[in-house]
């Protein structure tokens, strides 16, 4: 392995998402047409537009955190708001909605990665003519997965949430991917893989973003801390001879990128290549501000590249 790097990943090529304003603690974002207030605690600046402009057709109050931090709260919508609406990210056309969980059904600051898959799913496909296998664990509401398969990868998506795979299903119909080679499994991922062990399968890319908690399908429970790394040392052993990378996304644990560069290094020890690590971050849009535009930090990553 090379040392490491720290690198800030950002998606430009977003049309239907915007970052408005952040500041005070909050983010002020468009999906689509509709605007959103979510809080941010990474924004500890003021915001740049005027308090008239900080309106929304949705406004997210957070609450207390409970025994596993999780935090409450609920949404404050306007009535002229959809319970869905389609967005457009390149060729994927999706759903977004808000959540419980004071997300809209995925994550914009994900595209990165999506983009980065897809670079070298296309370069592997003209160096070994066959599609590459991608494994896509805690694969939520399958944008990942559906923009790897657009890219021309067969994907194994695996989420323990029925209704998780219910929205990729959802976009995958949006999309028009019906007939792509998508295999969709509600499982917990750490049995899953200890599965696809035991039956010699084998994937040449995987991608990871797992929950900080959250509970299997037959009541399997997943803390981060005390379970990332066993599922890293299993998912290492699915790596093909041929596999080219593996990406892992780690959300609201109080880590830097060093935690995730280092349990990579750790279990991937022995094969050639690099890992990147650093931060997924989005952009505020270039406002009248002469000022330059912020970044505003949203998860920790760390991905290996065969080489």
């Amino acid at each position: 392995m090379t040392a490491r790097h720290l690198t800030l990943l950002t998606s430009t090529d977003w049309h239907d998402y915007e970052l408005l304003d952040s500041g005070n603690l909050k983010k002020l974002e468009r999906f689509g047409s509709f605007r959103f207030i979510r809080p941010e605690p990474q924004a500890m600046w003021r915001p740049r537009l005027a308090a008239d402009a900080w309106t929304a057709d949705g406004t997210f109050q957070p609450g207390k955190a409970d025994s596993e931090d999780h935090e409450s709260g609920g949404w404050q919508l306007a009535k002229t708001l959809p319970e869905s609406w389609q967005m457009h990210y390149q060729s994927l056309r999706f759903l977004a909605r808000p959540t419980p969980f004071r997300h809209l059904g995925f994550f914009p600051e994900q595209a990165a990665h999506w983009n980065w898959c897809a670079e070298h799913i296309e370069k592997f496909t003209q160096q070994h003519q066959r599609p590459p296998r991608i494994l896509n664990l805690f694969a939520y509401s399958g944008l990942a997965s559906l923009h790897a398969a657009a890219a021309g990868a067969e994907v194994t998506h695996v989420d323990a949430s029925k209704k998780a795979i219910a929205q990729a299903f959802e976009n995958r119909d949006a999309c028009g991917l019906e007939a792509a080679p998508i295999r969709f499994i509600t499982d917990d991922a750490s049995g899953f893989v200890a599965r696809e062990i035991r039956r010699q399968r084998e994937y040449d890319g995987i991608i990871l973003d797992p929950p900080k908690y959250g509970r299997g399908p037959k009541g399997e429970t997943w803390r981060i801390e005390e379970d990332l790394s066993p599922l890293l040392q299993q998912a290492a052993r699915l790596l093909s001879a041929d596999a080219m990378f593996l990406v892992l996304t780690i959300y609201a644990i109080r880590a830097s990128s060093l935690a995730a560069h280092y349990a990579l290094a750790d279990h991937l020890a022995g094969r050639p290549g690099q890992i990147e690590s650093g931060e997924l971050a989005i952009l505020e849009s270039a406002l009248s501000d002469p000022q330059p535009r912020r970044y505003v930090a949203q998860a920790n990553f760390a991905r290996w590249l065969a080489g």
